[in-house]
């Protein structure tokens, strides 16, 4: 026969492991409606925040310009086959020089560029050579990437080819 006092322990054991698992549940449900709400705020703060993607806006500059495809990508020095991949694949990401390539051959302004890098996560920086130099054309409007490599060359640093 068991002892009374040990059932009485026993069962005390088990009514709290039960209760506890039972508010593990609880909080189980109430951490899954937390972070359904924070999925839901996140889709929101997207929706609201989305900008267009670097495709996105660069055609949107093309259309803009009057320009056709091919002689945007000429301009820039840019074959067809990389020309073909940025235009076919949304998610795609050019390097720097592309997009200031492309931003000259569309002869943006300052404030475009801006956008158009900021669109494939780059920006100009204040405290790189090579960033003032583009800056410097992009408000001299300065297009011609001849011209603009020679610059950069005179400082030696990296052109754009």
């Amino acid at each position: 026969m068991l002892d009374q006092h040990l059932l009485l322990e026993l069962e005390i054991y088990i009514e709290r492991h039960l209760n506890t698992s039972k508010l593990s549940e609880s909080l189980k449900v109430y951490k899954e409606m937390d972070i359904l709400e924070s999925q839901v705020d996140l889709e929101a703060f997207i929706g609201e925040r989305r900008q267009p993607t670097f495709q996105e806006l660069l055609l949107k500059f093309i259309d803009r310009s009057g320009a056709t495809d091919s002689e945007v990508y000429k301009k820039a020095e840019i074959d067809r086959k990389h020309f073909s991949k940025i235009r076919s694949n949304t998610n795609y990401h050019p390097s720097k020089p592309t997009v200031l390539s492309l931003a000259l051959a569309l002869e943006l302004s300052k404030q475009d560029t801006d956008k158009l890098l900021q669109a494939a996560g780059f920006s100009l920086s204040d405290s790189d050579t090579f960033d003032l130099i583009i800056q410097f054309c992009l408000e001299k409007e300065i297009y011609d990437r001849f011209e603009v490599n020679n610059m950069l060359d005179y400082f030696q640093v990296k052109t754009l080819s």
